[in-house]
């Protein structure tokens, strides 16, 4: 008779130990009493789990990184490219997390591929490039929209790489050395207009004054012996060469 009754206490001590758990501050446990899922979830710290009538379901809240691999996309404007992004998202219900959808995180990795070549199908390559925080905002959106039911919040999605094709990669750079060309073309062509346009105002300025025209020409020759060149220039008034080019 002792022998039982210190079985049935070794047998009673073993089972609480086993109801007894202890979670986490980011975890919590979903409760299945007889198949039934409790109305709240356990934790975090002790809790009593009576196995086998209860199981229990760990749910961590922390943040989760999904990486999303990279997807085969084509552009709206007919362009092959291979882009991979990042998903941020965490468990707000765990609950619906477990009773919802199988597994939250494969179902959410799926989710964020199919939705990031649906919408990168959608739009051209230059905007692709160009306006990343727009299409994050809007994967971040979309994806949100349809884990919501699942208990699971998405808080940002990130685009973290495009590969382009190298063909595209060398048309992409003629065009940009084109691009340059035609700024410094056309800043040439600016610096043209303004300095006529200066020398326009100078002309009339002078115009008004004629000995400020022979101050100009001392002002040259002072410049041309700075350089101590053995080139000597006389200024000439060009009014009297009218008469050697008039015709009779």
């Amino acid at each position: 008779m002792p022998t039982i009754s210190i079985t049935i206490i070794i047998i009673i001590l073993l089972l609480i130990l086993n109801w007894i758990k202890v979670l986490r501050e980011y975890e919590r446990g979903v409760i299945f009493r007889l198949g039934r899922v409790l109305e709240k979830p356990k934790g975090p710290g002790l809790i009593i789990v009576l196995y086998p009538i209860d199981k229990m379901v760990k749910v961590s809240l922390r943040l989760i990184v999904l990486d999303v691999p990279p997807q085969d996309v084509i552009t709206r404007d007919n362009v092959s490219v291979k882009v991979n992004a990042v998903v941020y998202c965490r468990v707000l219900n765990p609950i619906r997390a477990v009773v919802e959808v199988q597994d939250y995180l494969y179902a959410t990795s799926q989710l964020s591929q199919t939705t990031l070549r649906s919408v990168l199908g959608q739009v051209e390559l230059d905007e692709l490039l160009s306006e990343r925080d727009k299409l994050n905002q809007k994967l971040q959106e979309i994806i949100d929209e349809h884990t919501d039911p699942w208990g699971i919040k998405v808080s940002m999605v990130e685009i973290k790489y495009v590969d382009l094709p190298q063909e595209m990669q060398r048309a992409m750079a003629k065009q940009a050395e084109a691009e340059r060309e035609r700024r410094a073309k056309v800043i040439h062509a600016e610096g043209e207009f303004q300095a006529s346009d200066k020398l326009l105002q100078a002309a009339n300025k002078m115009s008004q004054n004629p000995t400020s025209i022979q101050l100009r020409y001392l002002q040259t020759l002072v410049d041309i012996s700075a350089d101590n060149a053995s080139t000597i220039v006389f200024p000439l008034p060009i009014e009297m060469l009218k008469g050697l080019f008039t015709t009779k």
